[in-house]
């Protein structure tokens, strides 16, 4: 089975969509409260990573998940990814370019740091 990858553009075009998901934040909870992506949700990465997402998702394991790390050479998320994969979670995605790639789009972020919009 191969990881999906997801692009700053496709996953805007989710998001716009409304599309149901779970986009996951792995970059920890200082990170996220300083800046995060519309609707995601913090979840450590570590010990127990699994079983926060299946609380998450209510055990449903074809639920489509989307998770992102700091950038293109973090790999956390390609790791997280395949360890839900190896958990038996069907529908599993990796935004690799991350927070500074979703950023650099200037598409919409959240958190004490998030652009101000006018």
């Amino acid at each position: 089975m191969e990881i999906k990858e997801v692009t700053s553009d496709e996953l805007k075009g989710l998001m716009d969509k409304g599309a149901s998901f779970l986009l996951v934040d792995l970059l920890g909870e200082k990170s996220y409260e300083s800046l995060h992506l519309p609707g995601a949700v913090a979840v450590n990465p570590g010990e127990g990573f699994v079983e926060r997402i299946e609380g998450l998702v209510g055990g449903d394991k074809s639920k489509k998940i989307i998770v992102y790390g700091a950038n293109f050479k973090d790999e956390l998320s390609t790791a997280k990814a395949w360890d839900l994969i190896g958990s038996g979670f069907s529908d599993v995605s990796d935004f690799k370019g991350g927070l500074k790639d979703w950023a650099a789009e200037l598409y919409p972020l959240e958190g004490l740091r998030a652009p101000k919009r006018s």
